[in-house]
C-alpha cells in the first residue's frame, strides 16, 4: 500500500510515501488524507482534499482510524503512522474541505 498527493490541476507530486506491506485501501486513503492536511498548513495553502475512500473520510472527520486491520510484525510502521495521524488530527484544526471523488465520473 502506498499513497501519493496530487494537485490535480497541474498533475504536480506533492508528496508520496510508501509502499507499505500488508496495508490497505482505507488506511492508506486516511493516512494521504492527513498528509495533504498537513502538507496544505505547512504550505500554508488552501485547496479542498479530495478522496474516493467515504470510509477514510469518516475516519477523518471522528478523527480516529477505526481500522479492523491487527497489527503485525509486518506492518507496524503503519500503526506508527496512524498513531501519529490521529495525534495530529487531536492538536490541529484543519481548514480544507474534504470531498468524496467521483470515481465513476
Amino acid at each position: 500500500m502506498e499513497w501519493r498527493g496530487i494537485e490535480t490541476e497541474s498533475g504536480q507530486l506533492l508528496f508520496h510515501q510508501g509502499p507499505y506491506p500488508d496495508g490497505t485501501n482505507n488506511i492508506g486513503e486516511f493516512l494521504a488524507i492527513v498528509h495533504a492536511l498537513a502538507w496544505l498548513e505547512k504550505n500554508r495553502q488552501s485547496m479542498p482534499i479530495y478522496s474516493d475512500s467515504e470510509t477514510a473520510l469518516s475516519w477523518v472527520r471522528a478523527k480516529k482510524c477505526r481500522t479492523t486491520l491487527q497489527q503485525t510484525e509486518h506492518n507496524a510502521e503503519l500503526f506508527r503512522l496512524i498513531q501519529r495521524a490521529e495525534t495530529w488530527l487531536a492538536e490541529h484544526q484543519p481548514g480544507a474541505q474534504l470531498l468524496k471523488w467521483n470515481t465513476d465520473a
